[in-house]
């Protein structure tokens, strides 16, 4: 992703919900043929009361039965200016919500938590300007539970702090050849190590000597207070997957030899918004299941999503990724090599194929609509819903200014 616990403000674990109607989570997903996929007479109690689908059954049948449905309720889509508006419009979800002043709640628990973390007063203003608490109140509209926002503003904060102090700003301390151990600790803050007799002193004052590891192993023990462990383990695991594609860019900056565009695209699939989408249920306080979740048509659609909202930050990063003395990887910048051609025209590609991937998101969510699982509706939705208030974050955060 370009560009947590010390929880004195964190509150009582919310009860968890499946999909607003207050039911434990379904385990099976939706019924088989007998009730009838997307048939317009049946109602929702009886599609989640239902028989499961077979176990014997492979999971690519799924969703055999689920043909175009009904258009997805909620706000639709529209072009939008970008920028200094010089440039075609980026077709975006209309954001479903904004609101200042569960947004100052929320960048007020987050500053309250990165001074327990050990930030310096000039880097808790900082913190304050990027406004990850108008991000996180844009993109997960379906909740106004300030700790539940809170979970996902610390860990957007901690991937953020992550990114830029070890892996792109040379002027904040990225160094390419540090950042596969640096990470191999992170991921050690996340996910906890077993003891390990007299080696367990040692790793423990290395997680709490490095702020970066102090935010993501503080932000991870909060979002256990509110995420079943599957759930935690996602995001962990989502988090290390990003990982992966920083030590590539860290290959590619230390050699000096930038990869073509393709592959860059490649890396960005795991390295995207899709690990922040990962938190929309968590933040919803319910979960999709697991075969849902990783449904292939599910999982095209969660990385449509993400990598349509990272292209979003690679238009608006595109100044200053070119400025910085050793330049990191950014779509804009590759096209333009690539194709010889000036960075007016690769931004000019860049838009069409964001554009692209949004429509083709919206008719594979079309195509979606009609099965009967609540926590698949709500959490497609929370794509759409992230998209639109991704875009509106980039577009008024000075960062990108």
């Amino acid at each position: 992703m370009t560009d947590r616990s010390s929880t004195a403000e964190a509150g009582e674990p919310r009860a968890r919900t499946c999909g607003g109607t207050g039911s434990p989570p379904s385990a099976g997903g939706w019924p088989a043929k007998p009730t009838g996929l997307g048939t317009a007479a049946a109602s929702l109690p009886a599609l989640l009361a239902a028989a499961r689908p077979s176990r014997q059954a492979p999971y690519g049948d799924l969703l055999a039965g689920a043909g175009p449905g009904p258009a997805p309720c909620g706000p639709g889509y529209v072009e939008r200016t970008w920028g200094d508006g010089s440039h075609s419009p980026l077709y975006c979800p209309v954001p479903e919500r904004a609101d200042d002043a569960l947004a100052a709640e929320v960048d007020a628990r987050l500053a309250s938590w990165a001074r327990d973390c050990g930030f310096e007063d000039g880097e808790i203003d900082a913190l304050g300007k990027a406004a990850f608490g108008r991000l996180v109140t844009l993109a997960h509209p379906d909740t106004d539970d300030p700790d539940a926002l809170l979970v996902a503003a610390q860990l957007n904060a901690g991937w953020w702090a992550a990114d830029d102090y070890y892996a792109d700003d040379t002027a904040l301390g990225a160094v390419p050849k540090l950042l596969p151990p640096r990470l191999a600790l992170v991921m050690a803050a996340m996910d906890p190590v077993p003891p390990l007799g007299d080696f367990t002193a040692p790793l423990d004052d290395a997680l709490q000597n490095d702020l970066i590891r102090r935010m993501l192993g503080s932000a991870v023990s909060h979002l256990n207070r509110h995420a079943t462990p599957a759930q935690v383990q996602r995001i962990c695991y989502s988090t290390f997957a990003m990982f992966v594609s920083w030590t590539a860019y860290a290959a590619w900056r230390e050699t000096g030899e930038h990869p073509p565009a393709w592959e860059y695209l490649a890396a960005r699939q795991h390295d995207s918004f899709y690990t922040s989408m990962t938190l929309i249920d968590v933040v919803g306080g319910y979960e999709v299941p697991a075969h849902l979740y990783y449904e292939p048509r599910v999982r095209r659609a969660a990385f449509q999503a993400g990598t349509a909202s990272v292209l979003v930050n690679d238009l608006h990063s595109v100044a200053k990724d070119a400025a910085d003395e050793n330049p990191v990887c950014n779509i804009v910048l590759l096209i333009a090599a690539d194709r010889d051609c000036p960075v007016e025209e690769a931004t000019e590609i860049t838009v069409t194929l964001h554009n692209d991937l949004v429509r083709d998101f919206e008719a594979g969510h079309r195509d979606l609509a009609s099965v009967p699982s609540p926590e698949l509706q709500r959490f497609l939705r929370g794509l759409r819903a992230w998209m639109g208030g991704g875009f509106e974050w980039h577009a008024t955060n000075p960062r990108y200014a």
